[in-house]
């Protein structure tokens, strides 16, 4: 019996360690896609907007935010996602380097940059966003796989120009 508790313990661990790895997030944390409460007006204002896929006002509302907040890597990267979704792809790069200024870990920025690169065809530094992604997760994560399945589609859509 005293040499299954190991074993169940290293199990129990095992299976913990994905969602408490999940639950990064926060300015400091590692962009794990859960939802935290900030009490801001404009940062709320701007969730809801990114919920509504309303880009536009995302932008106007996590400005303000930033403006005063400028060391929350969440913000910037939702900043840089509204950039990227309305097309603006210059100011998208430069917000997401700024939310990796900040974390160098946020793993929310790495998959939308590298699903900007892919906007841009890009897809060397998509890949090189997934290795990223890669190292940073422990177990696989769902940034890993969103980005994994945007590039195996890109690569879908562009296919190289010998297999043309």
């Amino acid at each position: 019996m005293r040499s299954l508790l190991p074993i169940v313990l290293f199990l129990c661990l095992a299976m913990a360690l994905p969602t408490a790895r999940a639950a990064g997030g926060g300015g400091g944390g590692g962009g794990g896609g859960d939802e935290r409460v900030v009490d801001d007006v404009d940062y709320k204002a701007a969730m809801a907007a990114v919920k509504a896929s309303d880009w536009n006002q995302v932008i106007v509302r996590m400005q303000a935010y930033v403006a005063r907040n400028p060391g929350d890597a969440d913000a910037w990267n939702e900043l840089g996602h509204a950039y990227r979704k309305t097309g603006d792809l210059d100011t998208a790069f430069k917000d997401y380097a700024k939310a990796l200024q900040i974390n160098p870990k946020h793993r929310d920025a790495h998959e939308y940059l590298g699903e900007a690169y892919l906007q841009a065809g890009d897809l060397a530094h998509a890949e090189a966003e997934l290795r990223t992604l890669d190292s940073l997760c422990f177990f696989s994560c769902e940034q890993y796989s969103d980005l994994k399945k945007e590039i195996a589609h890109y690569k879908s859509e562009h296919p190289p120009l010998a297999a043309r």
